[in-house]
């Protein structure tokens, strides 16, 4: 998540939180627990949420030297499918999405201890999406598998 002071562009970046890279190479990329997930009985709504995942804050990313901070993110995310259906398929690069039109509400809290800051986003309730959805994806090797 990138915080801004003002309008949206980077001379206004003042904070920019995501995973640290894994000592895989993995960039933007943190385990989720057995519990972090669940989904409904229906299948139409699933919930992510996590407490005190370890993040970093790097106010000038994506600044090859920019400093990093230790920083720790609380978040919800709920998703909810709808009843209608999309379909992406791009076979000369491999990928299909298939699955619903959904509608996605964050809620998130954002600590850097070492320069006592925390940003916490509005409640759930009130939050609303431009776009989501919710489906299984293919690609690469795994295009050519049957369609689910």
């Amino acid at each position: 998540m990138t915080l801004f002071k003002g309008p949206a562009v980077p001379a206004n970046q003042i904070h920019d939180f995501h995973p640290p890279i894994s000592a895989e190479g993995l960039y933007w990329v943190t385990p989720v627990p057995s519990t972090g997930l669940t989904l409904s009985e229906n299948g139409k709504t699933a919930t992510l949420q996590m407490s005190n995942v370890s993040v970093i804050d790097q106010p000038k990313w994506p600044a090859m030297d920019a400093k990093t901070a230790p920083a720790m993110m609380d978040f919800k995310l709920v998703l909810k499918a709808t009843d209608e259906p999309v379909t992406y398929e791009d076979p000369a690069r491999q990928y299909r999405f298939d699955g619903f039109k959904a509608s996605a509400q964050l809620e998130a809290t954002f600590r850097v201890p070492s320069i006592d800051f925390i940003f916490k986003t509005d409640p759930l309730e009130t939050s609303t999406s431009d776009f989501a959805v919710m489906g299984f994806e293919a690609n690469g090797k795994y295009y050519g598998s049957v369609k689910s």
